[in-house]
């Protein structure tokens, strides 16, 4: 009796000790998945992002629009970023090139719908087509800030961004002082903070109108602001890298020194450097990114589209060195007539954090044995 009773106890106590462990092993998986989650691990872990731009404009434009959206829904990305110029230029469409009108209504909603259907969570930067140059848009014109207005209300809304899986955006609008700039938005994706800048092609809105001057001051101050407060987050939260994301090309090589602007723009032109530095929209927001990237000392990158011309380089200059900044990097998407996408490799073990890689689309291929159309 005592045998049995002793043996029914160790059972007992035994299957005890094994539910107690199963327990155990549970909460410790399930706090190691918080510690992953939370940061550790995972913002040690390698992604990958997609960069686009520049498209779709015409007809055929549309087509090709669809295989790269194919081709990103089919990889392994954390998201996509598309650097505005979501249509044509109003005052180079065509009827005979096809593709919806620039800036009509019809257009606005089908670009949304495109961007609804990513796969990934989609992330739509304004670009001067969108807005700046309906002006002079064809078979219409229209009002710029009135399209402006239309462009927040439809593609800016929530604290989500685009696509069928979404991720949670902070917008500038959150501060009461800035809150017409729900376009400008900021999120953290491992340990790299991500930020869009509302800065545009078209001389950056300004010098056309004076109704474009107070327009171009007041998001110009919002930009400066937003960027000087993603720097300083950077840095408080011990990001190693940031990327900005704008549709403008902002001119880099208009603060080049001479020998370095004759080296790689104009002695091929057969010109000369200007004696002065020409004045442009975007020399305030130029000085303010050298100083914040040379004071944060850790890989900065700046996403564009606006040339159409896929590239990475080092454009910007130090105003006193006079020498590149080796911490800046450009990198500049694929536009119209260009079809692909570039793929951006995010490695916070990389000492550059940053690398990227051209992903061209084989049914975008161009046949260069034939003649233009």
């Amino acid at each position: 009796m005592r045998n049995r009773e002793a043996g029914s106890w160790n059972v007992r106590s035994l299957t005890g000790l094994k539910s107690a462990l199963m327990v155990l092993s549970f909460m410790l998986l399930l706090s190691g998945s918080a510690a992953i989650l939370g940061g550790g691990e995972l913002q040690s872990a390698r992604f990958e992002v997609a960069l686009i731009g520049d498209m779709p404009y015409d007809a055929r434009h549309e087509k090709e629009f669809a295989h790269v959206m194919k081709a990103i829904n089919a990889a392994d990305v954390a998201f996509v970023v598309h650097n505005g110029d979501f249509w044509w230029d109003g005052g180079s469409w065509t009827e005979q090139a096809g593709g919806l009108p620039p800036c009509s209504d019809e257009t606005f909603q089908d670009r949304l719908g495109l961007a609804q259907r990513s796969r990934h969570p989609f992330i739509f930067v304004p670009g001067d087509n969108e807005w700046t140059d309906c002006h002079r848009a064809k078979p219409r014109t229209y009002d710029p800030l009135e399209r402006l207005t239309k462009l927040r209300q439809m593609f800016f809304q929530g604290d989500q961004s685009l696509g069928q899986r979404t991720i949670r955006l902070t917008r500038q609008s959150e501060d009461t002082q800035y809150a017409k700039f729900r376009e400008n938005v900021r999120w953290t994706s491992g340990e790299v903070l991500f930020v869009t800048l509302h800065v545009v092609g078209s001389n950056n809105n300004l010098g056309r109108t004076p109704d474009m001057d107070a327009e171009y001051a007041e998001r110009n101050a919002a930009n400066l602001a937003w960027m000087r407060q993603a720097f300083e987050l950077a840095m408080r939260s011990g990001s190693k890298a940031i990327m900005m994301i704008a549709q403008a090309d902002p001119r880099f090589e208009n603060s080049w020194p001479a020998d370095v602007q004759q080296r790689y723009m104009l002695a091929g032109l057969g010109f000369k450097s200007p004696e002065t530095r020409r004045a442009t929209g975007f020399d305030e927001f130029l000085a303010a990114l050298e100083k914040e990237t040379v004071a944060f000392g850790k890989p900065v990158v700046y996403v564009h589209g606006d040339t159409h011309i896929f590239r990475i380089d080092k454009p910007l200059f130090g105003s006193t060195s006079r020498r590149s900044i080796e911490t800046f990097t450009r990198v500049a998407t694929f536009g119209y007539p260009d079809t692909h996408w570039v793929r951006a490799i995010v490695d916070p073990k990389d000492p550059q954090v940053l690398s990227f890689r051209q992903e061209i689309v084989k049914e975008n291929l161009v046949n260069h044995g034939s003649k233009s159309p």
